[in-house]
């Protein structure tokens, strides 16, 4: 599997969003994107993530940038996410991982010696056509909004 780089567009994609619409890559284009995958609706780390962006979306916005947020969790799942944290944005369910592996994002970690496959937390900026900006792989989960609008900002000096 290749590793996806700045200046790369995007993999095709298509699945389905917390409403159960139908969501591609082909939507996307013509606007600017927050792509970001993380391991599972309502843990810790990700609800942070996810609220973080929830509480930035309104900035980005202003930016250009819709968020749409990738998970292997089902449409169901997603939806009670939302509904419980007031997510503002968009879920895609990634039940048979293959946005996640399009990305490279489905990797072998490890926990307590343990190894077993699932989601590396990362952000995909794209572009209006579908062109990635910017990566980031280490992502601040409490504050990934602020993280995000300071890229954006260093990007524009």
């Amino acid at each position: 599997m290749t590793k996806l780089k700045v200046g790369d567009t995007a993999p095709y994609f298509s699945g389905l969003t917390q409403d159960g619409a139908t969501l591609s890559l082909a939507d996307l284009k013509g606007g600017r994107t927050v792509l970001y995958f993380y391991p599972k609706d309502n843990t810790s780390g990700c609800t942070l993530e996810a609220k973080s962006l929830r509480d930035g979306k309104e900035e980005l916005a202003r930016r250009g940038y819709r968020i749409v947020g990738v998970s292997p969790d089902s449409e169901r799942s997603h939806r009670n996410f939302c509904d419980k944290h007031e997510l503002n944005f968009t879920l895609l369910a990634d039940t048979d991982r293959s946005i996640c592996e399009a990305f490279g994002v489905w990797v072998e970690k490890s926990m307590y010696g343990r190894k077993y496959m699932g989601v590396a937390r990362t952000t995909f900026l794209l572009d209006e056509q579908g062109r990635i900006t910017h990566i980031f792989d280490k992502v601040k989960t409490a504050d990934h909004y602020r993280q995000i609008i300071n890229e954006l900002d260093k990007q524009n000096e």
